[in-house]
């Protein structure tokens, strides 16, 4: 039960702390810079151990048929550029939402408790994740929403430990990681497209809190 509990919280303390240090623009810089590290970091951490495990270049196809697909269609229909860039987003969020759903089952005693490097991985990496999606959805869509997406990986969480074993990480096919590789691909896209758009051009430190 701790773990979970700290599971839980570690996707809040991320905006936790961007809230707090939004002002000094020394900090809001180096949030952008941690964000274009970390993503590629978490991005490559889902595909490239599934891709070296069966041998295949097809998850990193995927993966990067998910970043160039956005940009593909934004040159061919200008106009699209905005629905594109929410419809990237919408898609990576739930490519975070299906992994936060499947720590939750890997978090889960079955005949003992998870092991303590496994547990503490889990949490370490829920703070930059939470810190992600506010960072993506805070500047365009505001708190509301923002909130709303880091809360969706604490349900997602929770409704994988209610589900149990069944969805345990290693129980899961092909279809799922392929799914996780597509969808990186998007966060790809909306980071360094979107996210570089709202967070530089505009620039943090001009933008209300509330």
């Amino acid at each position: 039960m701790t773990a979970l509990l700290a599971a839980l919280v570690a996707p809040a303390l991320g905006p936790i702390l961007y809230v707090v240090f939004h002002g000094r623009e020394r900090f809001v810089r180096a949030v952008d810079a941690f964000v274009y590290v970390a993503v590629p970091l978490l991005v490559l951490g889902q595909v490239l151990p599934y891709a070296w495990e069966e041998a295949s270049w097809v998850p990193v196809l995927v993966l990067a048929a998910g970043a160039l697909l956005p940009e593909a269609l934004e040159r061919v229909v200008a106009r699209l550029e905005e629905r594109t860039d929410d419809l990237a987003t919408v898609v990576g969020l739930s490519g975070l939402v299906l992994h936060a759903l499947l720590e939750g089952a890997a978090l889960v005693p079955v005949r003992h408790q998870p092991e303590q490097p496994l547990v503490a991985a889990i949490v370490l990496h829920r703070i930059p994740v939470g810190l992600v999606v506010w960072w993506l959805l805070r500047p365009r869509h505001g708190r509301g929403i923002a909130a709303t997406g880091v809360a969706a990986l604490c349900f997602a969480t929770l409704g994988g430990y209610a589900l149990g074993s069944g969805l345990e990480p290693s129980a899961h096919g092909a279809g799922v990681e392929l799914y996780q590789a597509f969808v990186s691909g998007s966060l790809m896209h909306v980071v360094f497209h979107q996210g570089r758009h709202h967070h530089t051009a505009e620039g943090h430190h001009q933008e209300p809190l509330a």
